[in-house]
């Protein structure tokens, strides 16, 4: 499913307009940006919460000559899934 897809899916679940959706998905992703970028934690219970951590610098090799390289540290997101979405999956 692609934006466009899902967009069209959660207005016809909210029996909105497309345009309605679109704002609440934009706001969404702007709210989670946001909060993360100030370092801080969602959590949707029964969904899953998204926080950021930091992933430490550290030495690879360049797949085609075999040099090694220096790979900066760095923040990530991560997505940890909550129960009831584990279960609709499985």
């Amino acid at each position: 499913m692609n934006k466009k897809e899902l967009i069209a899916a959660m207005a016809k679940k909210t029996g909105g307009s497309n345009a309605d959706a679109l704002r609440n998905l934009e706001a969404l992703q702007d709210v989670i940006k946001s909060e993360l970028g100030n370092g801080g934690k969602i959590s949707l219970t029964g969904f899953g919460s998204f926080k950021v951590s930091e992933r430490k610098g550290r030495t690879g090799r360049n797949p085609r000559t075999g040099a090694e390289i220096k790979i900066p540290a760095c923040k990530v997101v991560q997505f940890s899934v909550g129960k009831e979405l584990k279960e609709a999956v499985n």
